[in-house]
């Protein structure tokens, strides 16, 4: 018998948006995990909020909400209110009812100071990363390290003359260069840099991760201002914050780490360099280290932290950061890697 068109859409539902979402979707290990890592930071967001005034939205609502919009590339918050109003998967991600009202788009502009000056993303991170190490995703003796541009939301026509240029140069013998002379006048801490030679000059950052070498998830993540020097620097500070100079560990990385001074002070903090060595002048990496054979397999594992940055850059869209100044840039850096660390325990769990 034929049914009949009849909408009744006025009367009472009793299904809930998680009877809805099938057991088997792979957003529920994700949701799982996130809210696990959420529950520890239930003390901090406290702190972040003055115990008088208004209900603001809570914290984990708006963190649930970025971290979809990372996983499904929705460019934009006010774009991601619009999926929230009328997306059940979306709702039940973030925990709206059906008759809950969505909020408007300018509160992540609001909260994102609050976010930025709780440190949340490098918390979460953390917390994260503790749930793939308890799991025993993550080893502890042999890592990878790089860096890639991060291009500013700065237009280069704003890359103009300081009214004002330092007596004292960022050069190394104190000269004056040309970050010193130029800034972009929408965002001071971007820099012009170019990645390769015969690559083009863009305004941007540097984003560097430190990979562990086991299962290619990301341990810890830094952005800095788009400098030569800047990858070692950034290398130095993700190692000492990870293994802290307790146990001896393996480094591996591309020929632009083979540097003197860099090799040295991987050296003294019992990090043995598996740098790949650089072509047309002396290396700095000889047959003490290149006869073992845990550094052709450093080398080969190395690879795989080219995976991370291109997902970062085309799922989590940080090819063209939508922010500006480097303490937000590096915020939803460090957030993104730790969406791209819950994807991928999410799969390895699932396979195990």
């Amino acid at each position: 018998m034929r049914g009949d068109d009849f909408n009744q859409s006025h009367i009472f539902s009793y299904l809930s948006p998680e009877q809805r979402v099938p057991n088997t979707h792979p957003l529920r290990a994700i949701r799982a995990m996130g809210d696990a890592a959420l529950r520890q930071l239930s003390r901090r967001f406290g702190s972040l909020y003055s115990p008088l005034g208004r209900r603001s939205i809570a914290p984990e609502k708006l963190l649930r909400a970025l971290l979809l919009q990372i996983l499904y590339s929705v460019r934009s918050e006010r774009l991601l209110m619009e999926q929230l109003e009328y997306n059940l998967l979306f709702r039940w991600f973030v925990g709206l009812n059906m008759d809950e009202t969505v909020w408007n788009a300018s509160v992540f502009s609001k909260n994102r100071e609050r976010l930025l000056k709780g440190d949340i993303a490098q918390a979460f991170f953390a917390l994260v990363t503790e749930q793939a190490r308890e799991q025993g995703l993550l080893s502890d003796e042999h890592f990878s390290v790089d860096g890639t541009l991060l291009e500013a939301w700065a237009s280069k026509k704003s890359y103009q003359k300081k009214k004002e240029p330092p007596d004292q140069g960022s050069g190394s013998r104190g000269d004056l260069l040309k970050r010193d002379l130029y800034e972009s006048q929408s965002d001071p801490e971007a820099y012009l840099y170019r990645k390769s030679k015969g690559s083009e000059f863009k305004l941007g950052y540097l984003g560097h991760v430190l990979m562990e070498n086991r299962t290619g998830m990301p341990v810890a993540g830094r952005v800095t201002t788009a400098r030569t020097e800047a990858d070692g620097e950034a290398a130095l500070e993700m190692l000492a914050a990870v293994t802290g100079g307790q146990r001896r560990v393996t480094l591996g990385a591309d020929k632009l780490y083979d540097e003197a001074k860099l090799i040295q002070r991987l050296r003294e903090m019992q990090v043995t360099p598996h740098v790949h060595q650089y072509e047309g002048r002396r290396s700095n990496i000889d047959g003490r280290t290149t006869r073992h054979p845990g550094y052709s397999i450093s080398l080969e594992k190395r690879k795989r932290i080219e995976q991370i940055f291109g997902w970062l850059k085309t799922v989590g869209l940080l090819r063209k950061t939508r922010h500006r100044g480097m303490a937000r840039v590096g915020w939803m850096f460090t957030f993104a890697a730790a969406v791209y660390n819950l994807v991928r325990m999410r799969t390895l769990v699932a396979v195990a």
